[in-house]
């Protein structure tokens, strides 16, 4: 596998553990990005971190700050954070068992791809690959990435478990907070058998390959076409 792991480590159920590495799933490499160039050099532009009362200061002097209220910061060093940081034990441990129908699409984030970490984990990570697939569960497990706890779910996919990370509550809005403006209406039912039939006619099977970003595509035609008038370097 060319790609570089995104977290690795060890998986745990119970007394079975077995090294493991985690891949995403998803890739970004084929969005359309762009820097802030001016026109007149071709130069990219370089952003100068600035204080508005003394002009511009190095990024090394630089701590964190958390407003408390308008105007007022609690400032934190790197120490000071580094000092409260979860020590990351390297392990996903698996706490619970639950349906995946009782996981609101809600909570579901990002996906990751959980594999064995060389040949002397294939064994363990096959006998609780497996059990999982008998049983028809999702398990439930926490692991530290990027300095930060995260709840993940682990489901059996392919030859490997798919890992994707889960929002807690805190993160998700109750829809009451969006839906209660709505008005209460009687839908017709002429109409509703209308779009029913429609709904019937454009029935069909998801083919994500046949949708496609056509802003992102546009993008990519036009810088082609202006490609050729780039100024050279």
């Amino acid at each position: 596998m060319a790609a570089r792991p995104t977290w690795s480590g060890h998986l745990r159920l119970s007394l079975v553990t077995c090294p493991v590495a985690m891949y995403t799933a998803t890739s970004t490499a084929g969005d359309v990005s762009f820097h802030l160039i001016n026109p007149e050099t071709g130069n990219r532009i370089k952003m100068i971190t600035t204080d508005p009362d003394t002009g511009p200061v190095s990024r090394g002097d630089l701590v964190k700050g958390y407003e408390v209220e308008k105007g007022r910061y609690v400032l934190l060093t790197n120490e000071e954070i580094a000092s409260v940081r979860l020590e990351s034990t390297r392990v996903i441990d698996i706490e619970r068992f639950v349906d995946a129908a009782e996981i609101d699409r809600l909570y579901w984030e990002k996906p990751y791809y959980l594999v064995p970490d060389g040949k002397l984990g294939v064994e363990a990570f096959a006998v609780i690959r497996e059990a999982m697939e008998r049983s028809n569960m999702v398990a439930l497990g926490r692991v530290v990435m990027h300095t930060r706890e995260r709840l993940v779910a682990l489901e059996p996919r392919g030859k490997g478990l798919m890992a994707t990370t889960l929002r807690v509550a805190d993160e998700v809005r109750s829809a009451d907070e969006v839906f209660s403006g709505i008005p209460d209406v009687k839908a017709d039912e002429g109409m509703i058998a209308i779009a029913e039939k429609i709904i019937e006619q454009q029935h069909g099977a998801f083919e994500p390959e046949t949708f496609r970003d056509r802003y992102e595509d546009a993008l990519r035609a036009l810088i082609a076409e202006k490609e050729g008038s780039a100024p050279k370097k």
